[in-house]
C-alpha cells in the first residue's frame, strides 16, 4: 500500500514540477499561436498577459513547493512510523503549536496569492482611453468585426482544406480530382493533399481566416463582444483576453499589443457542431501600415487590404531572419 501511495505522490509531484517549469520557461511556449509540445501559457504580447503569466508562475511555484513538502512529509512518516520501526504507537492526540501553524500558514499563503490576483483583476477592468474600438459579434459559426469609429465591418470565416487547394490548383482541377469522392474518403484526401500547401502558404491549419483584422502596435484597443445567436467566446491567448459573447448583451475587454506579428485565437465555448470553425486572427502592425490597411478597406478594396498585411508580414520575417543571422 505504501509503495502505491509513494508512486502516486511522486507522479503528482513530477506533473506539478513540469507545469511550474512551463510557467517560467516561455521558450517552451509559442507567440500568438499554439506550439507542439507546449508547456505553460503562450508568450505574452500585452501588459495584462504579462501579469497573467507572472501570477501563473507564482502560483505554480507555490503549488510545487507544497506538493514536494507533503511528499517529503509522507515519506518521512511512512519510514519513521512504520510498524517495524515503531512497534509501540504514540498516543499523542493534540499539539497546539502544530494546529495553529497548519491553520495560519495556509491563510498567509492565500493572502500572498490574493495580492497579485486582485492587482491583475483591477487592471483588467480598468479601461484606459481607447485608440481603436472594435465590436466583435459571434455568429454560428463565424466572427464579424466592426471598427466602430470607421464604420468598417469584416467577416472572418475559417479557411479549410478545400479552400487552399482550390486556390492552389483552380476550381476545374479540383472538381476533376475530388469530384467523385465523398465522406471520409474526401476528407482524408483533402487533408493529406493540403498539408504541403498550408506549409507553403505559412498558414496554420484550422486557425487561418479569409479576412484578418489589424490593430496598431502599442495602442489601446477596446473590444465590445456580443452574439447574434448562442454563447460564444472571443479569445486571444497571447493578449490575455477572453470574453463571453452573450446574445442580447454587450461585454467589453481591452488589450494593448506590444509586439508586432500575427495572433491567433478562437471561440473557446462549445457553441455547436462547428465550434472549431470560429478562429480569430489579429495582425499587430505599425501605425503607417494600419493606416494604409484601413484606407484600403474604406476604398472597399479588401483584397488590397489583405495584401498590405501580407507584405508587412513578409518584410518582418526578412528583418527577423537578418537579425538572427547577425547574432
Amino acid at each position: 500500500m505504501s509503495r502505491r501511495m509513494f508512486g502516486a505522490v511522486a507522479v503528482l509531484a513530477a506533473v506539478c514540477m513540469a507545469v511550474a517549469l512551463g510557467g517560467v520557461s516561455p521558450a517552451l511556449a509559442g507567440l500568438g499561436q499554439p506550439t507542439d509540445g507546449e508547456l505553460g501559457l503562450q508568450i505574452s504580447a500585452s501588459p495584462i498577459m504579462d501579469e497573467i503569466s507572472s501570477l501563473f508562475s507564482i502560483v505554480n511555484i507555490i503549488i510545487t513547493i507544497i506538493v514536494l513538502f507533503v511528499l517529503v512529509l509522507m515519506l518521512y512518516v511512512m519510514f519513521r512510523f512504520s510498524e517495524k520501526r515503531n512497534p509501540t504507537p504514540s498516543r499523542t492526540t493534540h499539539n497546539s503549536i502544530l494546529e495553529v501553524a497548519w491553520t495560519i500558514v495556509p491563510i498567509l499563503i492565500l493572502v500572498g496569492i490574493s495580492i497579485p490576483s486582485f492587482h491583475l483583476l483591477f487592471n483588467q477592468y480598468t479601461f484606459p482611453k481607447p485608440d481603436v474600438t472594435i465590436k466583435a459579434t459571434g455568429n454560428a459559426w463565424f466572427w464579424e468585426h466592426e471598427y466602430v469609429d470607421e464604420k468598417i465591418t469584416l467577416t472572418s470565416n475559417m479557411i479549410n482544406d478545400e479552400d487552399v487547394l482550390r486556390a492552389k490548383i483552380g476550381d476545374d482541377a479540383f472538381d476533376k480530382k475530388y469530384g467523385a469522392l465523398e465522406g471520409a474518403a474526401l476528407h482524408n484526401a483533402l487533408y493529406v493533399d493540403s498539408l504541403p500547401v498550408w506549409n507553403e502558404d505559412k498558414k496554420i491549419r484550422r486557425l487561418a481566416v479569409d479576412q484578418e483584422i489589424a490593430v496598431p502596435v502599442n495602442k489601446n484597443v477596446d473590444v465590445l463582444v456580443t452574439s447574434n445567436d448562442v454563447i460564444h467566446s472571443w479569445t486571444i491567448p497571447s493578449f490575455g483576453v477572453k470574453m463571453q459573447a452573450v446574445p442580447g448583451r454587450t461585454s467589453a475587454v481591452w488589450f494593448r499589443a506590444t509586439k508586432i506579428g500575427s495572433y491567433h485565437g478562437q471561440c473557446s465555448v462549445l457553441c455547436g457542431k462547428l465550434h472549431s470553425a470560429m478562429p480569430i486572427v489579429v495582425r499587430v502592425v505599425e501605425q503607417p501600415v494600419y493606416d494604409a490597411w484601413m484606407a484600403a478597406l474604406k476604398a472597399k478594396d479588401k483584397k488590397k487590404a489583405q495584401q498590405i498585411l501580407d507584405a508587412d508580414t513578409a518584410s518582418q520575417a526578412v528583418i527577423q531572419q537578418s537579425v538572427a543571422q547577425a547574432q
